[in-house]
C-alpha cells in the first residue's frame, strides 16, 4: 500500500486563513456595534465594573463592546492587523490561546484594579495583549522570524506603551495595562511550550 504525502500548508493559504480570521473578528465587532446602537447602546452595560457581582459579566463581553462608533473605529485596524499578523506566523490555534489568555487576564485585572462607578470596555485590552505576545513571545520561543516580528510590532506599535499610564477621564488605562499584562503572560506559556516543541521535534 502507498502512502500519499501529508499535503504541506502553502503560505498563499496560510495568509488568506489570516486574512478570514482578522476580517471574521473585526466584522464580529461592527455586528455587536450595530446591535449596540439599536438598542440605544444599552448592551455597553455589560462592561466591566470593578468590584461589583454583575460587573464580572464583563470579563466575557467587554473586549466586544465599544461605547461609539469612533471608538470602534478607531480599534478596528488593529484588531485586523495584529489578528492576521498572529495568525499567519503561529496558526489559528496559537491565536486563540493568546487570545484567551489576554481576554481573562485584561477582564479579571481592570475589575481588581479599575475605579469604582466606572464602566470598562472595548477590544484595546486585546490590542495592548496581542502587541505585548508579539514583541516578548519570540525570546521565550528562542525562534529568530518571531523575534524579528516582534521588532516590527514594536517600532510600529511601540506607541501605545504610554496608553498603560494613567491619563484623562475616558481611557481605561487598566485595561490597556491588564491586557498588556495578559500579553506578557502568553508570551512566556506559549513561547516556551512552543520552544520544548521544537525541541521535542528536533532528532537526537
Amino acid at each position: 500500500m502507498t502512502l500519499e504525502p501529508r499535503p504541506v500548508d502553502k503560505p498563499r493559504s496560510r495568509f488568506v486563513t489570516a486574512a478570514l480570521w482578522g476580517a471574521g473578528f473585526v466584522a464580529l465587532l461592527w455586528a455587536i456595534e450595530i446591535l449596540d446602537s439599536i438598542m440605544n447602546q444599552r448592551l455597553d452595560d455589560n462592561g466591566v465594573r470593578p468590584w461589583t457581582f454583575d460587573g464580572l459579566w464583563g470579563i466575557v463581553f467587554a473586549p466586544v463592546l465599544h461605547d461609539d462608533w469612533a471608538h470602534l473605529i478607531s480599534n478596528t485596524v488593529p484588531a485586523f492587523v495584529l489578528t492576521c499578523v498572529i495568525v499567519a506566523s503561529s496558526g489559528t490555534k496559537r491565536w486563540l490561546e493568546a487570545t484567551a489568555i489576554i481576554w481573562v487576564a485584561a477582564g479579571i485585572g481592570t475589575w481588581l484594579i479599575g475605579g469604582l462607578n466606572t464602566n470598562h470596555v472595548g477590544a484595546s485590552s486585546l490590542i495592548f495583549g496581542w502587541v505585548a505576545f508579539l514583541v516578548l513571545r519570540g525570546i521565550f520561543a528562542r525562534k529568530l522570524s518571531e523575534i524579528a516580528i516582534g521588532i516590527v510590532i514594536a517600532a510600529v506599535y511601540g506607541y501605545l506603551i504610554w496608553g498603560v499610564l494613567p491619563t484623562g477621564s475616558g481611557v481605561s488605562w487598566q485595561g490597556h495595562l491588564c491586557g498588556a499584562i495578559g500579553g506578557v503572560i502568553a508570551a512566556v506559556i506559549l513561547g516556551r511550550r512552543s520552544a520544548a516543541e521544537r525541541a521535542a521535534a528536533t532528532p537526537a
